[in-house]
């Protein structure tokens, strides 16, 4: 029985964990779900799996709490929780993963998982880190940031700035300051800093070699120079892509709107942002001449639709993307590589190291460009969507970068791997099942 537990307060989150769960249940392989509750926890549903909900319930301000938490780690680090969720959230999760006998637990940012696994004796797999783990940023790939945690950091030279986005975020402690105290108080262990929050038992690192630009071996025989900066034996495996691929069609009224003629249609997808943000970015991108679709997820900005701009809710990316002539997204690697599949050139906006990873490896590809989002909230915006669309450069390096995923299963790697680390053979398990 393998578990997962989504953070159902992110979209990328809970795909992945369908994906990869639909692929062990293809193999035969029982899994089940639980989760707090969230804005996105009827996509499990949504895409065939029952799921047990765990207390503490997650409401709108856990969940907007949690995120300040995530957008602060490196700056502010506010703390992920209250301290009675977290003793609650961890004592649920040991009695789901005792009950249901679960040989393996898998999630992203449900990061009270780091805890309740150690107590249940389960291996933790993560997926959410993307490339943004240690033996990815030992072989120095984080690009000096747009959007540097200490603005006194961009008077550096450029080459110090990379150094230090490779060899910081190792050496953070005071986001796992929290969870910390509840590891000493329950007498497990200690997470490392905060590279640990990005790394399970198994790691899952979701892309492919050719497009990370690094070597197999350089991340799946990595060993850490410095131990006590990693979760103790972690292994980390390549598993190709991995993106939302919701089981939903393109709304009608969207799909005349990718279809009109006009001028080209820009997306507008940033998740996982406040609304202020969204409004902002709207206002500047209108700027660039083009017709908008607003991915509004769970923002109601409806007051913003006009003839040129058309908001929606949640949006099934993977048929959308390709339908639009440019994209402006945060650089969370389910959008981007969304993007990437797609042939969809893009403005990125990180917020943090891994989401100016994710970007700098497309804009390497020669399919992006990189903003600051303080930067986007003005006409830096419109200029950049204006580059993208004038030139072909773009377009037909967008198009290249499609083809290093275009026959990769990411899902069924995952499975594959999360099998392989537990001594079960795939093929075997399929057979059985059918």
């Amino acid at each position: 029985m393998i578990a997962f537990l989504p953070h159902c307060g992110f979209l990328s989150e809970v795909s992945r964990a369908t994906r990869i769960a639909g692929a062990l249940r293809s193999r035969g392989v029982p899994v089940v779900f639980a989760a707090r509750g969230g804005p996105y926890a009827h996509l499990i549903d949504e895409a065939g799996f029952s799921w047990t909900r765990l207390r503490p319930a997650l409401d709108g301000g856990g969940a907007r709490r949690f995120l300040d938490a995530l957008l602060s780690m490196g700056r502010t680090d506010e703390p992920f929780f209250e301290d009675e969720e977290l003793r609650l959230a961890v004592d649920a999760e040991v009695a789901f993963l005792l009950e249901v006998g679960a040989r393996a637990a898998v999630t992203g940012f449900t990061l009270s998982a780091c805890l309740s696994t150690r107590i249940a004796g389960v291996p933790l797999v993560t997926d959410h880190g993307g490339s943004f783990v240690p033996p990815v940023l030992a072989h120095g790939l984080c690009p000096a940031p747009v959007h540097p945690p200490d603005p006194g950091m961009a008077r550096l030279p450029t080459a110090l700035q990379r150094w230090l986005a490779n060899v910081v975020p190792a050496l953070l402690k005071r986001s796992v300051a929290q969870l910390n105290r509840h590891a000493d108080r329950l007498g497990v262990e200690r997470l490392p800093g905060m590279m640990g929050l990005m790394c399970g038992d198994l790691t899952l690192v979701t892309e492919v070699p050719e497009v990370l630009g690094l070597p197999r071996d350089a991340v799946e025989g990595w060993r850490p120079r410095w131990p006590h900066r990693v979760r103790q034996g972690t292994t980390f495996r390549f598993t190709g892509p991995l993106y939302a691929r919701l089981d939903r069609p393109v709304p009608a009224e969207v799909d005349a709107w990718l279809s009109a003629p006009g001028a080209p249609v820009v997306y507008l997808a940033p998740t996982s942002v406040h609304e202020p943000f969204l409004r902002a970015l709207v206002s500047q991108a209108r700027a660039a001449g083009v017709r908008l679709l607003v991915g509004a997820t769970l923002h109601d900005v409806g007051d913003l639709a006009d003839d040129q701009t058309f908001v929606a809710g949640v949006l099934p990316n993977h048929l959308v993307m390709p339908r639009v002539a440019a994209a402006v997204i945060m650089g969370g690697q389910g959008s981007v590589q969304t993007a990437m599949a797609s042939g969809t050139p893009f403005v990125g906006l990180p917020y943090h190291g891994e989401q100016e990873l994710n970007v700098a490896v497309a804009e390497r590809l020669g399919m992006a460009l990189r903003l600051a989002p303080p930067a986007a909230t003005t006409p830096a915006l419109p200029e950049a969507l204006r580059r993208l669309l004038a030139e072909p450069a773009f377009s037909a390096a967008a198009r290249r970068a499609a083809r290093h995923y275009a026959d990769v299963d990411g899902a069924a790697q995952a499975a594959d791997a999360l099998l392989a680390y537990l001594g079960v053979d795939s093929a075997a398990a399929a057979a059985a099942s059918g």
